[in-house]
């Protein structure tokens, strides 16, 4: 290299470096490191973005107006309504209830149940007996029954009535009485409009109670049905009977049922008009009305 070159390159290195001195340097900063200056130094440090959450990427908008949701006033609480007592009303019975007001008596031996339920129908016309009293116009017939020639033969209880009145139907020692004889001791005990026959209608007997007559019937103890027979009397007359054979007085109907005064039990009961008819039918609808 010549001497002129290098002094040129001298001088242009000196020219240089004396601008640099001369020109105003200004300091970069320094980036604070993000990580804690305790942390171990681990290589070049870079800044570090934190992750953001939801929340803070989209955070809700703050509402310009806010509004109250509208609960009405409750309901002014309704005065106390007064409700005036129903004026009390008398029972009024349905149409064709009716029931007569018949004293209740029971029998007073094993086999007059004939004479205490005409005891009863008596007593509601104001005229009252004892059934011995009445009993004795019934002029029991106290002769046992016989079988002849294998047939019954025994009293006629349209006449008197037939066997001991403390005897037992069962066994063949007593047994009752039939409307005639009924009948003709209610005429002349006080009643003398009574009526009595076979072969009424359940529409008669109803019409009779809606009309306050008692009606005496002829049917089975407790509305049995045993075997219905016939014996013949020792007047020659072929009698109808049941082993079972009760009389009642009839004191009610309704639409349905007939009320029973029951001298078997003292007692006093509705039954079924089909009840009633089926068993009064094995009697042939034997009756006696007090009227």
């Amino acid at each position: 290299m010549k001497l002129s070159t290098f002094a040129s390159v001298t001088i242009l290195g000196s020219t240089m470096a004396g601008s640099l001195m001369l020109s105003p340097v200004r300091p970069q900063p320094i980036a604070r490191s993000a990580v804690a200056q305790t942390l171990p130094f681990t290589g070049t440090q870079v800044a570090i973005s934190r992750i953001k959450h939801a929340i803070e990427i989209e955070a809700p908008a703050t509402p310009t107006e806010i509004y109250e949701q509208y609960v009405p006033p409750p309901d002014p609480t309704p005065a106390p309504v007064v409700v005036a007592a129903a004026a009390p009303r008398a029972w009024a019975p349905t149409p064709g209830y009716v029931t007569i007001p018949v004293p209740i008596y029971r029998q007073t031996r094993n086999l007059n149940c004939e004479t205490a339920a005409m005891q009863m129908g008596l007593a509601y016309y104001g005229h009252y007996y004892s059934q011995d009293s009445l009993f004795a116009y019934e002029n029991a017939d106290l002769r046992r029954a016989q079988w002849i020639n294998g047939t019954l033969h025994w009293g006629d209880p349209y006449t008197n009535f037939v066997g001991d009145v403390n005897g037992s139907e069962s066994a063949l020692t007593g047994y009752g009485v039939y409307y005639p004889v009924i009948l003709a001791i209610a005429r002349s005990h006080g009643v003398p409009n009574a009526y009595g026959g076979e072969g009424f209608s359940p529409a008669t007997v109803y019409a009779e109670l809606a009309a306050g007559h008692p009606v005496q019937i002829w049917i089975e103890a407790r509305w049995s049905r045993p075997a219905v027979r016939t014996w013949t009397a020792w007047d020659g007359r072929s009698i109808r009977y049941s082993l079972a054979e009760h009389s009642v007085i009839l004191t009610g109907v309704s639409g349905t049922s007939v009320r029973v005064n029951d001298d078997q039990f003292g007692s006093q009961y509705w039954v079924s008009k089909w009840t009633f008819e089926t068993s009064w039918r094995d009697f042939n609808n034997m009756a006696v009305i007090y009227r």
